[in-house]
């Protein structure tokens, strides 16, 4: 992959991100694309890439440091709260062959 900017690495980040990963709410799955957090995540993850730091733990902190309002604003949660245990090992999992792959 051969990206010529940090900000295409981003939005190609913020790509595969958005369809693969999804938060889970009452058994429906809502992917991080259609409820806006991509790129968000994108833009986080981005410098770990870019350091070779990708490890569990710094991933899970940036996750918990990611506030998502339900309920219009009523009440806030954490996205690791929200994201099953499956697509937090295959987030972690897509930064790794997205490192290998810059």
């Amino acid at each position: 992959m051969a990206l010529t900017s940090s900000s295409e690495a981003i939005e190609a980040l913020a790509a595969e991100i958005g369809e693969k990963i999804y938060i889970d709410v009452a058994k429906w799955h809502l992917y991080l694309a259609d409820a806006h957090l991509h790129t968000v995540l994108a833009e986080k993850f981005y410098p770990l890439l870019s350091a070779n730091a990708i490890a569990e733990n710094e991933v899970i902190k940036i996750l918990e440091g990611i506030s998502v309002k339900l309920g219009g604003g009523k009440r806030e949660v954490p996205l690791t709260d929200l994201l099953p245990m499956q697509c937090q090992v295959n987030l972690i999992d897509l930064l790794e062959e997205f490192q290998r792959d810059m």
